[in-house]
């Protein structure tokens, strides 16, 4: 069939025995060129995320214009699944070409020589619009698919089941073929969530407004408040109270009386410590007198023990001694 179509390859099973990407993105370029001469497809399958954005934007076309719905994963897969999906649509422009009857040779090449003429003029808007969708939906779901694909490296606890399940829906719907209907009803609820949001956030940028106005008036007034204590301590500041001159006088006389008191108080001390000393000095001459009388005594009974007779006078010299 690929060949009635006028592709200029040869193509057999065996290029599909083991994954072949490059010729895959190759048959999906020349049948959507094919399709639709002016289809804007990204050309771009260098990295992963080109790859990815290449595939669903041919699944988008040809799910809008030809009303085909083509497996993502396995055309991404690039291997002998991948041809029956590329079947599909070789069948449909085979078979098309076929019953048309108004087929035209142009003479620039056998390339051209069945080239299917397909009129869009009558809806050229409703195509701009779905081109745009298609590119801004192949674009977010890239994203999405990113996203979600860096989830399967993470490392689960085997007693965590539910974390498991979760993890299973995501691979099923990261597997899962993409829909329009669900994607445009999906869209739909998130414009429309995205609409209340800032519904919502408009009345509160209201209620902030109208806060800030209460604010600056309560602002205003409290500069005014502000303003007017200011003057009156200023003018309080200024004006000397009346009982001002009698309390300089009673400040001065208390801190003569206080200097008189710290004299008195010094003398007190000084005479008080010269009263101990005296005391002291008087107490200690008493105890010398006493101690003085009892050696006497000792010395008088001793002599009396020998028959000695003391005389006044030895008795006075020896307490004079």
């Amino acid at each position: 069939m690929m060949r009635a179509l006028g592709y200029p390859r040869l193509i057999s099973m065996e290029n599909f025995r083991n994954p072949n990407f490059p010729l895959v993105a190759e048959v999906l370029k020349w049948l959507v060129k094919r399709y639709d001469p002016n289809a804007d497809i990204p050309g771009d399958t260098d990295t992963e995320q080109d790859r990815v954005i290449f595939i669903k934007s041919v699944a988008e076309f040809m799910a809008t214009k030809a009303h085909i719905k083509l497996n993502t994963k396995k055309l991404y897969q690039s291997d002998g699944y991948a041809v029956k999906e590329l079947i599909k649509v070789t069948a449909m422009l085979y078979n098309a070409m076929k019953t048309n009857t108004a087929g035209q040779v142009d003479g620039e090449g056998e390339d051209d020589s069945s080239m299917i003429s397909f009129d869009i003029s009558s809806r050229i808007s409703d195509l701009k619009e779905a081109r745009r969708l298609a590119t801004e939906i192949t674009t977010k779901g890239a994203t999405l698919y990113d996203l979600l694909g860096k989830e399967v490296d993470l490392r689960l606890s085997d007693h965590n089941f539910k974390e498991i399940y979760l993890q299973e829906q995501r691979s099923m719907v990261i597997a899962k073929s993409l829909e329009i209907n669900e994607v445009e009803s999906g869209m739909a609820g998130s414009i429309k969530a995205v609409e209340n949001e800032i519904k919502k956030t408009l009345t509160m940028l209201d209620n902030v407004a109208s806060d800030e106005a209460n604010l600056e008036a309560k602002i205003e007034k409290k500069k005014s408040e502000l303003e007017r204590n200011n003057k009156r301590l200023t003018t309080l500041q200024s004006v000397r109270p009346a009982y001002m001159d009698e309390y300089e006088k009673l400040e001065e006389d208390l801190e003569k009386l206080y200097d008189a008191y710290m004299i008195r108080f010094r003398n007190l001390t000084y005479l008080e410590s010269q009263q101990e000393e005296y005391h002291r000095a008087e107490q200690d001459k008493f105890e010398e007198t006493e101690e003085k009388l009892k050696l006497m005594a000792a010395k008088l009974k001793h002599e009396d023990t020998r028959g000695e007779r003391i005389t006044q006078d030895d008795i006075m010299g020896m307490f004079l001694c």
